[in-house]
């Protein structure tokens, strides 16, 4: 973690999370205990399986040969001989074995009695068939009968008290929060006055995401009340202003939520807080982006709802009161006001400073991407007032900005043209974000910049060639236009109709011979259609006993054609059945891929007051 820190060091370092992971490194000691614990568990499982492969087995098949010290298949008189022999030898009347001799006896009596016998040859034992038991490996200690009640008692303090307690105070905790681990009581309430207050400004959603429960300290053992509070945020009130204290709306009026509200637009003001307060500023920043979360969560369930529901009773909520929760997580990661200009986010650039950059003559200058629009040489002199070092850390500031790009595809997944909508169908809208920082954008304008002006710069040689020749042309055009303008025009007085010349005359006649010929022509195309249905109707009757003909030799043809339309068709379903489940599984995947909401990839951000 210090090796990371100290690479991002040089964009990151004026932030206030920066510096408290550098100057107080989180040292949590849950997770060192659960490791340990884990180790541990391993290495007593590790040693266990070892010393289970090691134990030899106990059960071994009985052999009454072994036992007497004979190869198998032995004649009857060996086996009494050497009964005799071993007899002698572990009587317990002769100081032998006790053991030893019930064993040898045994195997006697296998080999030489004939139910025995059978009994071995059948059952593998010469008294017959024996119980199978079964044992549990536990100490010795715990199966003892003075033990028994000690063993009692702890199996029900166990299983009876502590089992139950753990289990229950599990439960218990489990249904106050929801899956995004926020408590079901702020739920509650944000849908109450989500639900009351249809249009939410900035004002009233900041006094509804203070009156979450997580700041409540009877709810939330992290909150914390302290009685320095009773004077330390009345001073606050009376230096922020504008806050309206007489409403009566519990929870939003409740001290644990006056003190969040409070802390909330003294960090949106950027003004000091004292050092007591500054642990409960920074515990109430680092919740709000998930409250803010969840509030836009209940925003667009109540508009389902609503749009769900034909009851003109149930109101939903205006989209500008989302619009609203979006921008307030914005300003409470950076740390600014809703109508602030977007530069105070950069590094040396305060209030003082910013005048000379926004209300500069030659450059107009209101957002970041205005600022990054701007050439090399013009971004540096409109920031003449920085030093190189300075000016350096803003530029890589501006580097580490996201730059986000949007791509939108409708689409109907069930169908195979999936880019065809018609009418009924469901459709299916992709949005696609793609995240690059402002440094890569930097790199392909000044790439693309380049290459514009060496393009300009080869052609500027024909250029002012092709121009100084347009502009001749243009000279001499502008002389006799002078010269034109110089002639006044004369006017044409009509001709009347009698005194027009024969060639006029002449026209009109033409033109009444014309339609003549066109009338003409018209009657002697419909006596040559009328003849033409004539004959056509005579090579009717022929040509019916042609198709006849043609008909059966194509039926002979069909035969062999079906076949292969047989082989094709089944070849195509064959086809089309692949590419159904080829659709089916990309619409799978495209279905876990819409139950992902939430990104498992983070990226540093750039917060000057924001503690996380």
């Amino acid at each position: 973690e210090q090796i990371r820190l100290k690479n991002i060091r040089n964009v990151y370092g004026r932030c206030l999370w920066y510096r408290l992971r550098l100057l107080k490194p989180q040292q949590n000691i849950i997770p060192t205990v659960k490791k340990i614990v884990l180790l541990a568990g391993w290495a007593l499982f590790l040693f266990l399986a070892y010393k289970v492969s090691k134990t030899d087995r106990e059960y071994q098949e009985y052999n009454p040969y072994e036992v007497l010290h004979l190869d198998p298949g032995a004649s009857v008189s060996e086996i009494k001989k050497q009964y005799r022999a071993l007899s002698l030898k572990y009587h317990p009347d002769k100081g032998g074995d006790e053991v030893m001799f019930m064993r040898i006896a045994k195997a006697y009596a296998a080999l030489t009695d004939e139910e025995s016998r059978k009994n071995w040859e059948e059952f593998g034992n010469p008294d017959g068939p024996q119980a199978t038991s079964f044992g549990i490996a536990l100490p010795a200690w715990i199966v003892d009968q003075k033990n028994s009640i000690l063993v009692l008692l702890v199996y029900g303090l166990a299983f009876m008290v502590i089992l139950p307690v753990v289990v229950g105070s599990w439960w218990y905790r489990s249904i106050r929060y929801s899956g995004d681990q926020i408590l079901i009581r702020t739920t509650q309430i944000y849908t109450y006055f989500v639900y009351k207050t249809r249009n939410m400004d900035m004002k009233r959603l900041i006094m509804v995401l203070a009156g979450a429960s997580e700041f409540d300290p009877q709810y939330n053992k992290e909150a914390t009340s302290r009685p320095a509070d009773n004077i330390q945020i009345p001073q606050l009130i009376r230096e922020i202003g504008g806050i309206n204290l007489k409403k009566n709306e519990p929870p939003l009026t409740c001290p644990y939520s006056l003190k969040a509200r409070v802390l909330l637009l003294t960090h949106l003001s950027r003004m000091k807080v004292p050092e007591v307060l500054e642990e409960d500023q920074q515990f109430i920043l680092k919740k709000s982006p998930a409250l803010l979360q969840e509030m836009i969560n209940v925003i667009c369930q109540l508009i389902i709802m609503a749009r769900s529901r034909e009851e003109r009773e149930f109101r939903a909520p205006s989209l500008g009161s989302l619009e609203n929760c979006m921008k307030l997580s914005q300003m409470t990661v950076q740390g600014l006001q809703q109508f602030k200009s977007p530069l105070l986010q950069l590094p040396h650039i305060e209030e003082d400073n910013l005048r000379r950059v926004s209300n500069h003559k030659k450059y107009k200058i209101k957002s970041i991407q205005d600022l990054v629009s701007l050439k090399g040489s013009d971004r540096r002199n409109l920031l003449h007032f920085l030093e190189d070092k300075k000016y350096d850390e803003v530029m890589a500031v501006l580097g580490s900005f996201p730059y986000v790009t949007m791509d939108i595809k409708p689409q109907v997944l069930d169908d195979e043209d999936s880019n065809n909508i018609t009418v009924g169908s469901l459709v299916t809208v992709l949005v696609t974000l793609t995240r690059q920082t402002m440094a890569e954008v930097f790199e392909k304008e000044q790439s693309i910049c380049a290459a514009e002006e060496q393009s300009t710069e080869d052609g500027q040689g024909d250029v002012n060639k092709v121009k100084s020749k347009g502009w001749q042309q243009k000279n001499k055009g502008t002389k006799k236009a002078s010269k034109s303008k110089k002639k006044k025009p004369v006017k044409k007085k009509p001709v009347p109709p009698s005194l027009q010349p024969p060639k006029q005359q002449k026209q009109k006649q033409a033109n009444g011979v014309a339609h003549r010929f066109i009338d003409i022509l018209i009657f002697c195309s419909e006596v040559v259609a009328k003849e033409e249905e004539e004959e056509i109707s005579d090579k009717g009757s022929e040509s019916e006993e042609e198709e006849t003909n043609r008909d059966s030799q194509s039926e002979k043809d069909d035969g062999s054609d079906r076949e292969s339309d047989r082989e094709q068709d089944e070849k195509q379903n064959k086809d089309d059945e692949a590419e159904w489940q080829e659709l089916q599984q990309s619409i799978q995947r495209k279905e876990r891929a819409l139950l992902e909401t939430k990104s498992k990839i983070t990226h540093p951000v750039y917060s000057l007051f924001f503690p996380e």
